[in-house]
């Protein structure tokens, strides 16, 4: 189980625009890497649209946002310029990420027990370590959250 203080797991993952995003070339900045079930669904779309709209606070705070789902590059492509969303979108279809941070949990949906992404959010220093986890996230007022943590680590 990933834990605040731990170095965060490497990754390389296709982002929306077919490149390739991974987070050894993210060093030396913050980086908000926030799990979600499914592209275009409202939670998710409510989510992304407040992280969106406070790209510019995360940019003051010299940080990076990710998004990322088991939706294909396609879809993400297709979400992002669906929702105007000014980040990248990281499709990992396989779980190459989405396991080793702990977002793909046990959840219940009317009853019923499966395997799915638990929306989450990782943020990791500049320095390649987790700084805070958030293991459940609403997805209304998540991105302020966000914004107020990485304020305490400037």
């Amino acid at each position: 189980m990933l834990k605040e203080g731990d170095p965060a797991p490497a990754f390389r993952l296709a982002a929306d625009d077919g490149r390739e995003i991974s987070l050894a070339d993210l060093r030396g900045k913050h980086v908000a890497l926030y799990f979600y079930p499914k592209a275009n669904t409202p939670g998710c779309t409510t989510e992304a649209l407040e992280f969106r709209d406070m790209k510019q606070d995360f940019d003051k705070l010299n940080a990076i946002i990710l998004g990322c789902s088991a939706d294909s590059v396609e879809s993400q492509a297709k979400f992002k310029v669906k929702q105007k969303l000014n980040f990248p979108l990281l499709s990992d279809p396989d779980f190459m990420v989405i396991e080793p941070y702990g977002a793909r949990r046990m959840k219940s949906f009317l009853g019923k027990s499966y395997l799915g992404i638990v929306r989450s959010t990782v943020l990791i220093g500049p320095d390649g370590k987790v700084e805070r986890i958030w293991s459940t996230a609403k997805s209304r007022g998540h991105a302020a959250e966000v914004v107020e943590a990485l304020k305490s680590f400037q």
